[in-house]
């Protein structure tokens, strides 16, 4: 008694939050839960929400830069396809210009001599003796090339075979003048050449395989890898120049009998 009574503290007590209107409810739902940090007065939480907002900002960039990319290859892919589609439409088989080389111009060469046929030859090395006649069989050695497609050779002459032309020595070709066993090109080669010479023909798919197809006339590829590469070049509906180079040796001459 007598004595003041001891002050009591007064316990706070948390205020309740105020409902948050519709739009901030909006915002405070689609806000990160790391972002709460930003409202924190401590200097500790602070720099956290500081470095969580960085690390936050280089994910974005990092998805960034892998979504350019990522488009850049769809828009590649469509392109494609939309241009491989439009190859398709522009190359379209057409009877009416098969075997006329789909309207390419045709190559002159100034040092080859060229006949009514379109054929354009010229002689590597003169040989001597007789031409052979209409009815005689001719023993001949030949070297093929797909001369209006990269050059590729499609059948090896004089010498032994390497690569995918691999193979030990392949007989010569025999054909008899006039019976329409090779290619029109071919008869009119024969035409003034002699025994030991080499003469090299451009021929233009006019006066070469018929059709198209290298199994109705001769000379045929000894090889399968021969005949492959020249049945892609002949059979090819796109826009390819189908004009071939062959080398043509006149090793004998058999008389008819």
């Amino acid at each position: 008694p007598g004595l003041p009574a001891p002050r009591r503290q007064a316990t706070l007590l948390p205020r309740p939050a105020a409902p948050l209107s519709a739009s901030k409810r909006a915002v405070h739902r689609t806000r990160p839960a790391h972002s709460t940090f930003e409202f924190s007065s401590s200097p500790g939480r602070r720099r956290r929400a500081r470095v969580i907002s960085s690390c936050h900002g280089g994910m974005v960039e990092r998805r960034r830069l892998l979504l350019i990319p990522a488009i850049s290859l769809t828009i590649g892919s469509l392109q494609y396809s939309l241009e491989k589609g439009a190859a398709k439409a522009e190359f379209t088989d057409m009877p009416a210009l098969r075997g006329k080389d789909y309207g390419k111009t045709k190559m002159s060469y100034p040092d080859y001599t060229e006949t009514e046929s379109g054929l354009q030859y010229k002689d590597l090395r003169v040989g001597e003796g007789p031409s052979p006649k209409k009815g005689e069989t001719v023993v001949i050695d030949w070297d093929g090339y797909t001369i209006g497609y990269y050059g590729r050779i499609f059948e090896a002459r004089n010498k032994t075979k390497g690569g995918s032309f691999e193979g030990g020595d392949k007989e010569f070709f025999k054909f008899k003048v006039g019976s329409g066993q090779v290619i029109p090109a071919f008869e009119e080669a024969m035409t003034g050449m002699r025994p030991g010479g080499v003469r090299r023909i451009i021929v233009p798919p006019d006066i070469g395989y018929p059709n198209n197809d290298l199994n109705k006339l001769g000379p045929k590829p000894t090889t399968f890898s021969g005949q492959r590469a020249l049945d892609f070049v002949l059979r090819n509906q796109g826009l390819i120049d189908k004009t071939l180079l062959f080398d043509i040796e006149l090793i004998r001459i058999i008389p008819s009998q």
